[in-house]
């Protein structure tokens, strides 16, 4: 049904000739359904649904690349312009791949070409892939069926197309132990990486902010709830709210929004050295030694603002008229409680990286594969919503994973401010809790942490694609 769709629009796909006006005309005229003269994103849409082709945003963006004159719509100079650009871009691509030159890419070339990328599949996902681009059964693609397979797709190689994959921090829940972003040679060299974080700390940004009131409950629960004083989501925010009011929900917010802009730009440099360190100068990596450069870059990351964290705590739990901003807060500590304040709960909150980092990559990865295997017959693009439900579960079993050692450093960071006399260690203080609360006292708070995952990565993922856009990352 495909194949019989899509040539009834390009009969002569195979043997177009790139510099051929005519062959670019026959296709405009019957993309122009209304025979205006341009093609706008309607007729664009409505021509690939036709083909065969269609994907998710297609036609908008191809019709924002190619639209000089942003009358919305494309006429045969500009559809013939954005089409041989494309074309040679994916000339460029086709050439890459074909690793022995003979015209042809196989199941091997696809597969030694992904493992290069990170992404690591068989010979019977690599063979799955090949068949949503052959177009005449031999299980090789040509030239013209690499051509006619991406000539509308807006991503012009295959490395775009995988990087969809890539387990991006952007999906921002409030815990930056994830792995970070990468960026290709060209983003680097281009400066477009420094703008993807930007947009990236903007949408965790406005993420936090929109989850703050859920972010203090799990807080206030992780340290004021027991056996003996259970608190429940209604009575916790009756209890904030009658202590200081509607506004009081937000405390700590400020400074939890501030780190992320130190935190990231650290954690990506620090991830980038690591990288090279551990896999050479130019090569890619492999999944394992990503999660260890990651894990190692998100500890330093958090050596580095943990104090930082250390106030967030403090300000999320203080009490009315208790401090006048993060900078009284900082100088009452300092005073008080000496600097070694600012890294109480240091050791329990490295120690969380491993397990989270480790076990929401390796869920991702699982859950990756999962869905290539059953699904790149059509398409090797996931989509929005597989990329946010795969980040979403993945980030959720990462936090079960971590959740007790967040725990102790919660209580140890809010030790001093409860005026315990007590300073225990991490060890004591996880026994006390499994003896006095049982093992389901190390999951106090978590009920509202887990309601917060789905808005914050909706919101992060929403604010960040017009961040993109706003910042002309993407069209």
């Amino acid at each position: 049904m495909f194949r019989t769709l899509r040539s009834g629009l390009l009969p002569t796909a195979r043997c177009w000739d790139a510099d051929s006006e005519r062959s670019y005309q026959d296709l405009f005229e019957k993309l122009d359904a209304n025979k205006d003269g341009k093609v706008d994103v309607a007729e664009l849409r409505a021509g690939l649904k036709a083909m065969g082709v269609f994907r998710q945003g297609a036609a908008q963006k191809i019709v924002m690349s190619g639209d000089q004159n942003k009358d919305g719509s494309l006429d045969f100079h500009e559809f013939t312009k954005y089409l041989k650009e494309h074309e040679k871009k994916l000339r460029l691509t086709f050439k890459s791949l074909d690793r022995n030159n003979d015209g042809r890419i196989d199941a091997t070339e696809i597969q030694q070409s992904l493992a290069e990328l990170g992404l690591d599949i068989n010979k019977v996902d690599a063979l799955k892939i090949l068949q949503s681009m052959d177009i005449d059964g031999t299980m090789m693609v040509d030239w013209n069926e690499w051509r006619e397979h991406f000539l509308f797709h807006p991503a012009h190689n295959l490395q775009e197309i995988i990087r969809y994959w890539k387990h991006s921090s952007v999906l921002d829940i409030g815990d930056s132990l994830a792995i970070p972003d990468e960026f290709t040679e060209e983003e680097k060299s281009s400066g477009g990486w420094w703008k993807q974080l930007v947009a990236g700390a903007v949408a965790g940004s406005v993420s936090r902010t929109g989850t703050a009131p859920l972010d203090r409950l799990k807080v206030f629960m992780q340290v004021h709830s027991t056996k003996t004083n259970k608190i429940s989501l209604a009575k916790g925010f009756k209890q904030m709210i009658v202590e200081g009011g509607v506004t009081s929900l937000w405390r700590g917010n400020g400074i939890n929004v501030l780190k992320i802009a130190p935190e990231t730009a650290i954690k990506f440099m620090a991830y980038e050295q690591f990288k090279k360190l551990l896999s050479g100068e130019g090569e890619n990596i492999e999944t394992h030694k990503r999660f260890l450069s990651g894990s190692l870059a998100g500890a330093t990351a958090q050596t580095a603002i943990y104090p930082m964290e250390v106030l967030k705590t403090r300000l999320t739990l203080r009490k009315t008229g208790q401090y006048s901003g993060m900078f009284d807060c900082a100088k009452t500590i300092l005073k008080k409680e000496g600097v070694k304040a600012f890294y109480k709960g240091y050791i329990p909150n490295l120690l969380g990286i491993i397990p989270y980092a480790g076990i929401d990559l390796a869920v991702y990865e699982s859950l990756k594969n999962a869905w290539l295997s059953y699904h790149t017959k059509d398409s090797a693009n996931p989509g929005v919503l597989v990329l946010l439900g795969c980040g979403t579960i993945s980030s959720t079993c990462g936090q079960l994973a971590s959740y007790p050692l967040a725990l102790v450093r919660t209580r140890m960071q809010a030790r001093a401010s409860l005026n315990a006399s007590d300073q225990p260690s991490m060890s004591s203080l996880l026994k006390n809790i499994v003896i006095k609360d049982g093992f389901f006292g190390l999951y106090r708070g978590i009920l509202p942490n887990f309601m917060k995952v789905i808005p914050a990565v909706s919101i992060s993922y929403v604010v960040y694609e017009y961040m993109k856009i706003g910042l002309g990352i993407s069209k």
